[in-house]
């Protein structure tokens, strides 16, 4: 579920200098920062809608495509707020706000799953041994498509036109890493809760690739 964060509601247009403009994204910021908390709360929730009649294990693959996921989207989420926060371009703050919520709530639902399974939310498995050539997906202790620290302060720094591309350069490479590891658990799971919401997942992050990929193709013209 993504929360749509308009442009005209939250920061004024590239450009803008106005008195209330620095005001105006602050509020933008605030209410985005709402947004993440109450998608989260709604994965909770979600999360626990569904009776559970037999639980994963503690290594099993729905168990560790949880906290691998989870994981994951995390860094999507840091990743959506940076941009919410610093992009210049409309349609890439747009694209930001809503990875971040809708990645939110997402975690919060996988959470819910290995609560309700008696599971911490953390293992002692490696990164992606869930799969069965997992450990070649993991790349200097990274999984599939994240960005490394060194990209992350990057991106920190960026500015104008060079941050918009570098986040949509960025979470291009994070989703189709994401893609991956989805289509890895759909391969061997038949948790009724964990397909359902893995192939929403799916769907959500294939419709992020197009816009992130037809936003790239536009700034730089």
């Amino acid at each position: 579920m993504t929360t749509a964060i308009t442009r005209e509601n939250t920061a004024p247009a590239a450009g803008d200098g106005g008195p209330g403009a620095a005001p105006a994204r602050r509020w933008g910021t605030v209410a985005l920062a709402v947004a993440v908390v109450l998608g989260l709360l709604l994965g909770y929730t979600g999360g626990l809608l569904t009776p559970r009649i037999t639980r994963p294990g503690d290594t099993s693959a729905e168990a560790g495509f949880a906290r691998d996921m989870t994981t994951h989207h995390a860094q999507a989420v840091e990743m959506g707020l940076i941009a919410f926060d610093q992009g210049t371009d409309p349609e890439v703050r747009q694209i930001g706000g809503d990875i971040a919520t809708g990645q939110q709530g997402e975690i919060g639902t996988m959470q819910t799953w290995l609560r309700s399974w008696g599971l911490d939310p953390t293992g002692s498995e490696p990164k992606m041994s869930w799969v069965a050539d997992g450990s070649d997906m993991v790349q200097n202790g990274l999984m599939p498509g994240m960005a490394t620290p060194e990209e992350m302060a990057r991106l920190r720094a960026a500015q104008g036109r060079e941050f918009d591309i570098l986040f949509l350069e960025l979470m291009t490479a994070h989703h189709i890493g994401g893609v991956h590891m989805i289509d890895a658990v759909l391969k061997v799971t038949d948790e009724p809760d964990v397909v359902r919401s893995a192939r929403i997942m799916k769907n959500t992050q294939q419709k992020d690739l197009t816009n992130l990929q037809n936003a790239l193709a536009r700034l730089r013209g």
